[in-house]
């Protein structure tokens, strides 16, 4: 009888333990999407000086970053980004080197959107949804890729300037997250982000 509240203490210490575990691989989960979408919010409209005119003339700065709203997973929003080669060592979101054969007129891609984790029927129960990567393969076809799963939601929304005259080709970017582990965890992770190449 003396043992009886022992364990239940015990038995509690360990669920916290393996909740808290389980929120921080979220956090860490979260926190890599975030920065891989965001590494492409500051490349997004990135042209080399050297660049030829002809294919950045193609172009309209409204497509270097384009939002789907509510066009995946729960209602999510798709990401897309264009950038140029910089000449250094780009990688694109799932750490390929982006080279010219992996570009469309010369212009690197990558899409984030969340679906439906595949492999699962319809009915089952599953922990959120899959985060995509799209990028161009070496004949610049757009590939997907897994990043993570346990993803409910992506929301992204641009942020208005309260200064439009001060950097008017500035944007900003606020990107929400909502990891899940499918039951009873449910972590909300919030950053902005800011172009550098959009003038």
């Amino acid at each position: 009888m003396l043992l009886n509240p022992l364990l239940k203490t015990s038995a509690d210490l360990a669920a916290k333990q393996i909740q808290y575990e389980k929120t921080q691989a979220l956090i860490a989960d979260g926190d890599r999407a975030l920065e891989l979408m965001g590494r492409a919010i500051r490349m997004a409209g990135y042209r080399s000086i050297n660049a030829s005119g002809a294919s950045s003339k193609q172009w309209d700065a409204k497509q270097y970053i384009l939002i789907e709203k509510k066009s995946g997973y729960r209602g999510s929003d798709f990401l897309r980004t264009h950038h140029g080669l910089s000449g250094q060592t780009d990688l694109d979101c799932i750490g390929n080197t982006i080279t010219s054969d992996r570009t469309k007129h010369q212009m690197a891609y990558q899409g984030f959107l969340v679906e439906r984790q595949a492999g699962f029927p319809k009915g089952i129960k599953v922990n959120g949804g899959s985060l995509i990567c799209q990028s161009l393969d070496r004949q610049g076809r757009i590939q997907n890729t897994t990043l993570m799963n346990g993803v409910n939601i992506l929301s992204i929304e641009e942020i208005e300037r309260s200064h439009p005259a001060r950097g008017e080709g500035q944007k900003r970017y606020r990107i929400r997250l909502q990891m899940t582990d499918g039951r009873s965890l449910n972590v909300d992770l919030e950053r902005t982000f800011a172009t550098r190449n959009l003038l």
